[in-house]
C-alpha cells in the first residue's frame, strides 16, 4: 500500500495501470482524428469556439475536479487575458503568439495574487472570495480606458503567427487553435499524472493527513491555482484572436457559471468531461439561439437532468460503467 490511498478505480493517477493508459491514449488519438476532419463538415469558427471553451473548462476542472477547489471567479483570468491579448495585438502591434503569451502571463500573475489571498480559506468562503475578486476585475474592465468599456475591444487583428502563418484564413487559424487546445489538454493530463498531481489527490482526500506527513498544502494549492489560471488565460487569449473581440461578457460572473456548468455536466474529475460539457453548452447556445433568453431555461433543464440522471456527469457515468478513468 502506498502512503496515500489513491487506488480508487476512477483515479487518473499511475495506479490506473497500463490498460487505462492505453484506453486514454486511444481516446486522445480518436479525438485528434475527429477534430482533424471536423472542419470539413462543420463551420470552423464554431469548432474553434468549442475548443476555446473546452480548454477553459479543462482549466477549471483541474482546480475543481482534481484539486477540490470551487472557484466562482474563473472568468477573471479568462476575460483579462482576452483583454490583454486584444490590446497588445491592436495597440502595440504584437504578433498573435506574443499577444497570447502576454495575456497568459497576466492571467498567471493574477492567479498567483488571488491564490495567495484566497487559498487559506476553505469551502464556501474560498468560493466567495474568488467571486469577490472576479467582480473587482469586472468593474476594473468596465472603467479602465484600454478595455473600451461597454463597447469592448473590437477588430482585434489576427496577424501572422511567427511572421509567416497568416491567421486571416479561418482554416489556417483552426489548425493553430487545435494545436493550442491539444497542448493545454495534454498539460492537464501531465499535471495530474505527476508527483505533484499525486500530492494534490492526497490533499483532496485528506488535507489534515497530508499536512501531518510534511507536505506544504498551501504551496501546492497556490501552484494549482496558478496553473489553472494560466490555462484559463490561454483559452481567453486564444478566444480573443479567434473572434477578434474582447468584451465585458468575458469577465462577467455569468461566464464563470457557464464554465462550472460545462465541467459538471461533462463530468468533474474526468479528462474528457469538460470537452463534452463545453461542446454541449456551446452547441445549445449556437443552435438554440433563436429561442432568445429561453436558452438559459433549456440550459437549466439540462443541468437539472444531469444532476438527477448523471450525477457524476456524462463522462463520469461512462467511467463508472466501464470502470475506467476517462
Amino acid at each position: 500500500m502506498t502512503m496515500f490511498d489513491t487506488t480508487n478505480s476512477l483515479s487518473p493517477g499511475k495506479s490506473a495501470g497500463n490498460g487505462n493508459t492505453r484506453l486514454l491514449f486511444g481516446l486522445v488519438i480518436a479525438l485528434i482524428a475527429l477534430l482533424a476532419v471536423a472542419p470539413f463538415f462543420v463551420y470552423p469558427l464554431f469548432l474553434m469556439k468549442v475548443m476555446c471553451f473546452a480548454l477553459f473548462a479543462c482549466s477549471l476542472n483541474l482546480l475543481l475536479g482534481f484539486g477540490g477547489l470551487l472557484s466562482f471567479g474563473h472568468a477573471a483570468f479568462f476575460g483579462m487575458a482576452s483583454y490583454v491579448t486584444g490590446y497588445t495585438a491592436k495597440a502595440w502591434g504584437f504578433t498573435p503568439e506574443l499577444a497570447i503569451l502576454a495575456g497568459v502571463a497576466v492571467a498567471a500573475l493574477m492567479g498567483l495574487l488571488f491564490g495567495l489571498l484566497a487559498i487559506r480559506r476553505h469551502g464556501i468562503y474560498f468560493s466567495m472570495i474568488t467571486l469577490a475578486f472576479a467582480q473587482m476585475v469586472f468593474f476594473f474592465a468596465l472603467q479602465a480606458p484600454f478595455t473600451g468599456g461597454e463597447d469592448g475591444l473590437q477588430a482585434i487583428p489576427r496577424g501572422q503567427m511567427f511572421g509567416f502563418i497568416d491567421l486571416a484564413s479561418d482554416m489556417t487559424l483552426y489548425w493553430v487553435v487545435l494545436v493550442i487546445f491539444l497542448a493545454g489538454f495534454l498539460a492537464v493530463y501531465r499535471i495530474v499524472n505527476s508527483p505533484f498531481g499525486e500530492v494534490l489527490a492526497a490533499i483532496r482526500g485528506n488535507e489534515a493527513r497530508a499536512t501531518s506527513l510534511g507536505y506544504d498544502v498551501v504551496h501546492h494549492k497556490v501552484m494549482l491555482f496558478v496553473l489553472s489560471a494560466t490555462l484559463a488565460g490561454l483559452a481567453g487569449g486564444t478566444k480573443a484572436i479567434v473572434f477578434q473581440l474582447a468584451t465585458l461578457t468575458d469577465v462577467n460572473w455569468t461566464m464563470s457559471s457557464e464554465v462550472i456548468l460545462m465541467t459538471l455536466v461533462g463530468g468533474m474529475g474526468t479528462f474528457f468531461g469538460p470537452i463534452v460539457g463545453a461542446a454541449l453548452v456551446v452547441s445549445m447556445q449556437n443552435y438554440l439561439s433563436h429561442l432568445g433568453s429561453w436558452v438559459l431555461v433549456v440550459q437549466g433543464g439540462i443541468f437539472v437532468l444531469c444532476v438527477l440522471v448523471f450525477r457524476a456527469g456524462i463522462v463520469g457515468v461512462l467511467s463508472r460503467w466501464l470502470k475506467r478513468p476517462l
